[in-house]
């Protein structure tokens, strides 16, 4: 009897240890290797909204670090498009009524637009008057002309946030 309760308890301990082996094993699967990073997509040469959207999608999903809600997308068209006015306005009023809600610390607002000047100047309409320090820890992405981040930086600047510019190239 002793000898059929130690072969049973060997028994039983080389299934837990093939078990636990057969795990392990499983946990260890090899890693396939991992893709290379797409290549960024580039800023469109027209107009072109939807290619404009995509390049601004890119761009926003490459700063997404320290974001952890949903980015704030704003985009103008080109200035010939048709009734660029009112998009203008209409962006400009969505624009304020966010900010005036309030954005909390993890989130990021992204301009980006063809028209480069023209959203500076939105950003900066949108962003005067702002109480000082009540976006900290908000990202605020810049995406257009170079000779336009410095005056959008200035904008934002009092508000507290962090300021990121890519240029459109």
């Amino acid at each position: 009897m002793r000898n059929l309760t130690t072969t049973l308890h060997r028994t039983a301990t080389i299934a837990l240890l093939a078990l636990f082996a057969f795990g392990l094993a499983a946990c260890k699967k090899e890693e396939a290797p991992k893709a290379a990073a797409a290549a960024p997509v580039t800023a469109p040469k027209d107009g072109n909204e939807n290619a404009w959207q995509a390049y601004a999608s890119d761009v926003v999903k490459r700063n997404m670090d320290g974001v952890t809600n949903s980015p704030y997308v704003y985009f103008l068209p080109e200035e010939s498009s048709a009734d660029f006015q009112g998009q203008y306005d209409a962006q400009l009023d969505k624009v304020k009524t966010d900010i005036t809600r309030g954005i909390l610390e993890g989130n990021m607002l992204a301009f980006v637009s063809p028209a480069s000047a023209k959203m500076a100047d939105l950003v900066t309409a949108a962003f005067t008057g702002i109480e000082p320090n009540t976006m900290k820890g908000v990202k605020v992405l810049f995406i257009g002309q170079a000779a336009d981040s410095e005056r959008v930086k200035a904008a934002v600047a009092p508000a507290g946030v962090t300021y990121v510019f890519v240029e459109a190239k």
